[in-house]
């Protein structure tokens, strides 16, 4: 059976017995930001406690996970935002996969957004699952990509739709025959939705990513299975990822009703969230041994989640909504075209 990758993708991971459906955890099988480590978390309540003042520290703030998995994120948000913060906070985990009964009962599960949202939401590594097409320049034109679902053979399909090549055309154009693209329309779409539903607040997409002037020639469809590398093979077996073009759902949000966008990576957003990385001063060690090797551990958990060549290469979309970009994210803002293409 031939299908589109669109389908095959859809099919994989979130149809009956799908990877996602059947409660798969993506941390059983590559690594995230939100398991690297706890101090993730941290910057993402200091995000929120910037958010939270420019909304007037409204009674009720919402904070929006999408494709929560383990709900790991909110749990940890949630022990270590301040009191008066915390208590405020209404924490929605948005995700298909059963509820873990380790998530706290504060969090409400659900498999869609709220359609309302005051306040920050957050999708770490939730775009790249998003199922797309794949497109392929052959002698004959530029075709669509069709997959068989059990072994992952391909071969060319019909034309593009017009929606299809209207968005090769402005996003990632193919000029040789062999070179390919993953069609990016569908990823807009979704995140156009979850800006949509912001009446003021703002929207943080974290994912690897590249740019118009950094697509890779060949594309970024990648499959992982127990933590390595696997073909990305849509039979339901693996998560089946590829990369965003993040600055083509930046446009996407900004039609959505965006007031204000930021792009910019994981390493510069984190570190003006005040995870350094800075190894603590050796004289610490003599006076306070329990305290230095705290804050080394803190040093070496910040450094990975900010190593430009890892987790730190991320590249992060920030859309506000009828509230100025956080200072600290307006700080670290790079040209659409100054993001790099990274990988997990």
């Amino acid at each position: 059976m031939w299908l589109t990758w669109r389908t095959a993708m859809e099919r994989a991971l979130y149809g009956e017995g799908g990877f996602y459906r059947r409660g798969e955890r993506p941390a059983e099988h590559f690594r995230t930001s939100v398991h690297a480590s706890p101090r993730f978390a941290a910057a993402i309540v200091r995000l929120l406690a910037e958010v939270d003042a420019a909304l007037g520290h409204p009674d009720r703030l919402d904070l929006v996970d999408m494709g929560a998995g383990s709900g790991r994120l909110l749990g940890n948000v949630l022990a270590c935002a301040p009191r008066e913060l915390a208590d405020r906070l209404a924490p929605v985990a948005v995700e298909i996969a059963p509820r873990p009964a380790e998530v706290p009962d504060r969090v409400a599960w659900r498999p869609d957004p709220p359609e309302a949202v005051t306040g920050l939401v957050v999708a770490n590594e939730w775009l790249d699952n998003v199922p797309l097409d794949v497109a392929e320049r052959t002698p004959d034109g530029v075709r669509t990509v069709l997959v068989d679902p059990s072994s992952g053979a391909e071969r060319p399909g019909p034309r593009p739709t017009t929606e299809d090549s209207d968005w090769l055309e402005r996003w990632w154009p193919l000029a040789e025959a062999g070179d390919r693209a993953e069609i990016g329309h569908p990823r807009c779409a979704a995140w156009a939705s979850v800006v949509r539903r912001l009446g003021r607040g703002l929207a943080v997409a974290v994912d690897y990513s590249h740019s118009r002037v950094t697509r890779p020639a060949y594309g970024t469809l990648a499959g992982y299975r127990d933590g390595s590398t696997v073909p990305a093979v849509p039979d339901g077996s693996c998560d089946v990822t590829a990369h965003v073009a993040l600055d083509a759902c930046a446009i996407a949000g900004e039609r959505a009703g965006a007031t204000a966008s930021v792009l910019t990576t994981q390493r510069a957003a984190l570190r003006a969230l005040g995870l350094s990385g800075t190894r603590p001063p050796l004289e610490l060690a003599h006076r306070d041994p329990r305290g230095y090797l705290s804050a080394l551990c803190s040093a070496g958990e910040d450094a990975e989640l900010t190593d430009p060549s890892g987790l730190g290469g991320f590249g992060w979309l920030a859309q506000a909504v009828n509230i100025p970009i956080p200072p600290s994210l307006a700080q670290g803002s790079l040209p659409q075209d100054s993001l790099a293409q990274h990988s997990t």
